[in-house]
């Protein structure tokens, strides 16, 4: 694939096109308002924003389908009976740029902090392993078939409610440790019964919401999975696991699988394991993008568009990440997240030949966990700053920004459990 091909349309399986291969990836932004958990003036202009920087396919973080299960307590929340016109007024923001958007849809599981005051939900009941970090967490209790069916339903409903509201699309989580990403890794999810056991029955629970969910929409309305490619845990869920369950979504709607990796215990979407290694291979390395060696693999038998995400900053690695082989495979949608936090113009700085010499600011903890967490608090505050009108600033402390963090957090926690009181 030409170099060109960055900034050429790409028509999906439901038959709608994306006017180039940049997609904004998700982040989570925590900026929800009260009452409801809704978007509000902080998330419109941090999508306006965004929505003005050239990007093809625009990707909104964590919706949560439940609104007991948060990602964290600043999330937004859709589901059956929520008040659709702050989404209507988001969703034409968010396309005013002449791209699509599309709302990432999910639910923690056992990712699920304490400061909500709510009891996690997971396949087995099995928690965290954060060391230090773990007091962070919510304790967790196994769901029974019950409340699994009922999880799937809330996915098909948020679907739905996403497309009466203008969305073009849903994105179903599955990657980086969430719930539909612990039914398929085998170290959390040791069921025995049809939701656990054999690949096939630990994808039955994304398979089953993918199912749901395209029932509930319109043929053009767009469907996408995050997976995981690997979670880089001995024992979890591995390469050739992930290219079963994208082989077994065949015929069922799905317009593209975004690949990443990694969770909450086992970083990988920041470029390292649980122990600390680098999980690229030398070649990737030296390209950025953490795990386009698996997603151009996977393109090789996939009956949808390929996605991935993870690192790129420069143009140079995109133009090489979307580069197909003699057979006419490889990668065609790339995800930018955290560079988008801090340049928002970046598709339109690489259509422009403006080329920004940029390195991700890294606090190099030695623990890994925590080191996560504060990248993850360094992008936050850059979303911050953009959605008060502020630009990047990514000279800010990797302290500092968890320490704001952690404040905000608790701020929103307690506005949070009021609302859930009421």
């Amino acid at each position: 694939m030409s170099a060109s091909a960055i900034f050429q349309p790409l028509t999906l399986p439901n038959g709608t096109a994306v006017p180039n291969r940049l997609c904004k990836a998700a982040m989570e932004e925590n900026l929800a308002v009260q009452p409801g958990q809704l978007p509000g003036e902080k998330l419109f202009a941090l999508y306006d924003r965004w929505a003005k920087g050239g990007v093809g396919l625009i990707l909104s973080g964590n919706v949560m389908v439940d609104p007991s299960a948060l990602t964290g307590p600043g999330a937004v929340v859709l589901q059956k009976g929520t008040d659709l016109a702050p989404f209507r007024e988001w969703a034409e923001i968010g396309k005013a740029g002449g791209g699509q958007f599309w709302l990432q849809i999910s639910h923690p599981g056992r990712q699920l902090y304490k400061a909500t005051g709510e009891t996690a939900v997971s396949p087995s009941g099995i928690s965290l392993d954060m060391g230090k970090l773990n007091a962070m967490f919510a304790p967790v209790r196994k769901l029974d078939e019950a409340e699994i069916e009922a999880i799937i339903a809330r996915f098909a409903d948020t679907a739905e409610q996403a497309e009466a509201a203008g969305f073009d699309g849903v994105q179903i989580h599955s990657a980086h440790g969430y719930l539909s990403s612990q039914f398929l890794s085998p170290l959390t999810n040791r069921r025995d019964d049809k939701w656990g056991g054999s690949l096939e029955n630990r994808a039955r629970f994304l398979l089953s919401i993918i199912e749901a969910a395209r029932a509930r929409v319109k043929p053009g309305f767009g469907i996408g999975i995050k997976l995981n490619s690997a979670d880089f845990q001995r024992g979890g869920f591995e390469f050739d696991d992930a290219r079963q369950v994208v082989e077994w979504m065949k015929g069922k709607g799905v317009d593209f699988v975004e690949l990443s990796g990694g969770s909450y215990e086992s970083p990988a979407m920041m470029g390292s394991d649980a122990e600390g290694q680098d999980v690229r291979s030398e070649s990737t390395s030296q390209r950025e993008a953490y795990f386009v060696d698996f997603a151009r693999d996977i393109a090789k038998t996939a009956s949808m568009p390929i996605m991935v995400t993870g690192g790129i900053t420069k143009r140079a690695t995109a133009e090489e990440a979307l580069e197909h082989d003699a057979a006419g495979f490889g990668v065609e949608l790339l995800g930018i997240a955290r560079a988008m936090a801090f340049n928002p113009d970046l598709p339109d700085d690489w259509k422009a030949d403006r080329e920004l010499e940029f390195t991700f600011p890294d606090p190099g903890w030695s623990n890994k966990s925590l080191n996560g967490l504060a990248n993850m608090a360094l992008t936050k505050a850059q979303l911050e700053l953009m959605a008060t009108g502020k630009p990047s600033n990514p000279g800010v402390s990797p302290v500092l920004s968890m320490i704001a963090d952690q404040w905000r957090t608790a701020r929103r926690a307690k506005n949070y459990r009021k609302w859930r009181a009421a």
